[in-house]
């Protein structure tokens, strides 16, 4: 789940541009991967997935390693294999996924970061030495919950004790570094509650953690169940409680807040997510994934066999496309940038969209999200301020609008 992985919905009409996955990507470009295959589809997630029993798992395999013979960039900087759920795969499929992928990009020689996700059911020792010895550099385990109540609510099939067992086994491969995922704000969870499990994940010293709110998004089964009273959003003012004591835990404990929902030792964030954040450019592959190249964003159709269809024939195929227009992308630029405890520069931001200050109409809402108390300069960079990272959706809707 960690992320800003980019499985897009199908939101768009026809492709503005006529072949968008003919694009050439530039050699270095980090490169998404995406396995659609989990264990169960858990209710809140919005990206594209499937349980994995029953499915033509080897056709889609298959597809898989053509595509990524069809569009992988060479030596891509980062690579990111998400799901889904990954570490699902066999020991020889995940063989067979990351020797194609050697062969077409040589990320072993050129990536910095390779990582790949993993839920606790199906990450023992075996599998995790095989990752790592695949070319695996990072780990990222989906706990989620220490709560057995909340583990059921949401979906999961591992036990608790099952993610403990899949972290210490991630330690013997002596991997890199490991992430762990968790949410907040399942309906009935006390500060307490959240604040003695943060402190028990914490206390294994992992290089990484991503903590997210609880959200309904559209087409899960968790925002149908809201919209029929079946469950209920916690109250604004208790996520921020959460929030807050969420900042506070990982300060305490010598985690930076480099984005507003991750936290990592110093040196361990996720390059891959941070282009993202600056909004680089990137490819990726397999069903429902997303790139974004030369300005244009698009995505793989969300279905397994329409997908496999356009692999299959040699072909890419893109049901949605978005050719950004200058001031789009500085918006994009702005919302995605200000998440990152780094910030952004408007200068830079202007230069490489080819704008002037003049036609930048971001930077007098960031003005005015300045004089709010939202945003702060210094020395040319635009930060949140501490209010501003607890409404920093709002805050985006605002820049993404002064852009459109």
């Amino acid at each position: 789940m960690e992320t800003s992985r980019t499985t897009w919905r199908e939101s768009r009409t026809a492709p503005e541009h006529p072949r968008p996955w003919e694009l050439p990507a530039a050699d270095g470009t980090p490169l998404y991967v995406h396995v659609p295959f989990c264990e169960a589809k858990c209710p809140y997630c919005d990206f594209f997935s499937v349980a994995g029993e029953g499915q033509d798992v080897e056709g889609s395999l298959e597809a898989l390693i053509q595509e990524l013979e069809l569009r992988a960039p060479r030596t891509p900087e980062t690579v990111f294999v998400g799901g889904g759920t990954p570490s699902w795969l066999s020991v020889d499929q995940l063989e067979r996924l990351f020797d194609a992928m050697q062969a077409r990009t040589s990320f072993r020689d050129s990536a910095t970061e390779v990582t790949v996700e993993c839920n606790p059911e199906s990450l023992d020792e075996e599998k995790a030495r095989a990752l790592v010895a695949l070319g695996a550099t990072r780990l990222s385990i989906g706990f989620q919950s220490l709560r057995p109540e909340t583990l059921e609510l949401f979906g999961r099939v591992h036990a608790v004790e099952d993610s403990f067992a899949a972290y210490e086994a991630a330690r013997a491969a002596e991997v890199g570094a490991v992430s762990i995922d968790l949410i907040f704000g399942a309906e009935g969870q006390t500060v307490a509650e959240w604040r003695e499990d943060l402190e028990r994940v914490i206390a294994l010293r992992p290089e990484h953690l991503s903590c997210y709110g609880l959200t309904f998004e559209e087409g899960t089964l968790f925002s149908r169940w809201l919209e029929e009273g079946r469950m209920e959003r916690i109250q604004e003012e208790q996520e921020l409680e959460l929030f807050r004591a969420t900042r506070e835990l990982m300060a305490h404990h010598g985690y930076q807040a480099y984005e507003v929902s991750n936290f990592s030792l110093s040196g361990h964030e996720c390059r891959h997510n941070v282009n993202y954040w600056r909004n680089g450019p990137y490819v990726g592959v397999g069903p429902g994934a997303a790139s974004y190249i030369s300005g244009v964003r698009f995505g793989n159709p969300r279905s397994l066999e329409g997908w496999r269809r356009g692999a299959r024939g040699g072909e890419a195929s893109s049901p949605w496309s978005e050719a950004l227009s200058p001031l789009h992308r500085l918006a994009e630029s702005w919302w995605l940038g200000l998440r990152l405890a780094e910030g952004v520069d408007p200068a830079l931001l202007r230069e490489r969209c080819g704008l002037s200050v003049g036609e930048d109409t971001c930077l007098p809402e960031a003005e005015r999200l300045c004089e709010e108390g939202l945003l702060a300069e210094d020395q040319g960079r635009w930060r949140l301020t501490e209010r501003g990272l607890e409404l920093a959706d709002a805050i985006s809707g605002r820049l993404l609008s002064a852009g459109l």
